[in-house]
């Protein structure tokens, strides 16, 4: 029994599918109808549950499409992917009934499920599936090369923890002695010692602003100078004339300048020299400087500073005391790196192993999927291995490249059934898409051969034309076109063993069924059993 099966796939109102609901079984199950009839768009539906709308014209989604795919795993465990649209006209996804992500089911599928499409064969070209193909099928174990590797990074982790290597050490204490030093030089009181210090300066600064604005203005009005306020009015009233008519304004004026002048004594009075200290003011401006400076550099605020003075020192204590710690992680990181050394050299030989018996295996198969001619190479390169590549030629005489550059949609789709005949992933579901496509005759039954065999270890599905290859299915259903009031709607169900006769015999003579179609789709039918 395969891990994984696609045990039911729903579309609503997805293009030309009114509503589609599919059942599918264990095995090779496959997938009829005429052309234009829905066929691609329902693996679209499959593709859009799983995440993906890429597969899926725009104009194939309305406001009440929705697509939902239950999956089965290890027999117990069952998933269910869904997407649907919004009244907002938002693809929204869910998992198992919960808000998801397109994203998340997209990598979650792909522990599920392998789609082969003509145009679309993904699964070559995802990096590090090759990798997989060559291990599973050589049996290739590199746990203990994936722990060493694990312990060596967790080791290089607790070495930088305590300084790294001799060099990157002494430098980094290099560079917390010059901090040290200068925020011990700065001698750094208490968190809010910046502030402190601004606001006794402030008014300090008040008292001395106010101080010589005082002193100014006792100078203006009562100055030694001949132009003091004072002086000039007491010269100003000795010029009036003499007369009775001038005496009353000219009393009222010295009544003016006396009730002045004692002003003026009176703010004599207020000025404090010694209110203020200059040396003082001069001392707190340099010392804000500084604090500003340390706050700037070690976080933003005296308390940041005063943290990473702490955090500095505790540092450089660790890089202190930590010799001994840091030279035993330096012997565990070589003894582990000479263990790596080996581990990746085995897997390297382990791998190189299996992509030349996977190279030859393949090459037994490909006949089987209409690729006589073809040759086709698993590659392991890399200090351990791990850079696998498939180079393919597709004829004798040109040269070999890249698979997924080289190959067709058909042929790369032919190249995973040719591998998956020797590597059948009982994991995952494989879909084929038109994977017969152009084909016919007896290449077309090897094809349906081919498929079926690898239906035997894992669930496959497959669409087809040629009934050579429907006829050798476990499961058929199939897809039909009607129009109704000018409308196009299609239809899917399951085809019984009588009804699959009719549709492999519409396969071979098209809509005119023969007694001869019927009878030579009887035998291919009891052929495939």
């Amino acid at each position: 029994m395969p891990k994984a099966q696609l045990v039911e796939l729903y579309a609503h109102r997805l293009g030309v599918i009114d509503e589609a609901r599919l059942e599918f079984g264990t095995g090779f199950n496959v997938l009829t109808g005429e052309t234009g009839a829905g066929k691609t768009l329902l693996l679209g539906a499959l593709a859009l549950a799983l995440g993906d709308d890429s597969g899926v014209s725009r104009q194939a989604i309305t406001e009440d499409t929705r697509a939902v795919a239950l999956f089965a795993r290890d027999d117990s465990d069952e998933l269910v992917f869904s997407r649907d649209v919004t009244a907002s006209g938002r693809l929204r996804s869910s998992l198992n009934g919960a808000p998801s992500s397109a994203e998340a089911q997209r990598t979650l599928a792909q522990e599920l499920v392998v789609i082969h499409g003509q145009h679309d064969s993904l699964a070559l070209r995802r990096k590090g599936e090759a990798l997989r193909l060559v291990d599973e099928f050589g049996g290739v174990d590199v746990l203990e090369l994936t722990e060493v590797r694990r312990l060596m990074n967790e080791a290089r982790r607790l070495r930088d923890d305590v300084g790294g290597d001799n060099e990157s050490r002494e430098r980094e204490m290099d560079f917390l002695r010059f901090q040290l030093r200068e925020l011990d030089g700065a001698a750094l009181l208490s968190p809010s010692e910046l502030i402190d210090t601004l606001e006794e300066l402030t008014r300090l600064t008040s008292l001395r602003d106010g101080e010589a604005a005082l002193g100014e203005a006792l100078r203006e009005f009562d100055g030694d100078g001949d132009d003091a306020v004072l002086q000039r009015f007491a010269e100003a009233l000795n010029r009036l004339p003499a007369g009775d008519a001038y005496n009353g304004p000219r009393q009222s004026l010295r009544d003016a300048l006396a009730q002045s002048r004692e002003a003026v004594h009176e703010l004599t009075t207020l000025a404090d020299p010694d209110a203020f200290d200059p040396q003082r003011i001069a001392e707190l401006e340099e010392r804000a400087t500084v604090l500003q400076q340390m706050a700037r550099k070690y976080g933003g605020t005296v308390k940041a500073a005063l943290s990473a003075q702490s955090e500095l020192r505790r540092r450089l204590e660790l890089l202190t005391q930590s010799e001994a710690r840091r030279s035993g992680l330096n012997q565990e990181l070589y003894d582990l790196g000479h263990r790596e050394t080996l581990l990746a050299q085995k897997a390297r030989r382990d791998r190189r192993l299996a992509s030349e018996a996977l190279t030859r295996a393949v090459a037994t198969q490909l006949s089987r999927v209409a690729m006589e001619n073809a040759t086709l190479r698993f590659v392991a390169d890399g200090d351990d291995g791990s850079e696998v590549q498939i180079f393919f030629a597709p004829n004798p005489g040109l040269g070999e490249g890249p698979l997924s550059t080289l190959a067709s949609g058909g042929e790369l789709s032919r190249v995973l059934l040719a591998i998956s005949l020797e590597t059948a992933d009982r994991d995952v579901v494989a879909i084929f898409d038109e994977i017969d496509a152009g084909l016919g005759g007896q290449v077309a039954q090897q094809i349906g051969e081919c498929l079926a065999e690898v239906g035997r270890r894992q669930q496959v599905l497959a669409i087809t034309h040629l009934a050579s290859v429907a006829a050798k299915a476990d499961h058929h259903f199939v897809i039909e076109k009607t129009v109704h009031d000018g409308v196009t709607r299609t239809v899917v169900h399951s085809l019984s063993r009588d009804q699959r006769v009719l549709e492999i015999a519409r396969m071979l003579a098209g809509d005119e069924r023969t007694e001869e179609s019927r009878a030579l789709a009887q035998q291919l039918l009891e052929n495939s059993f």
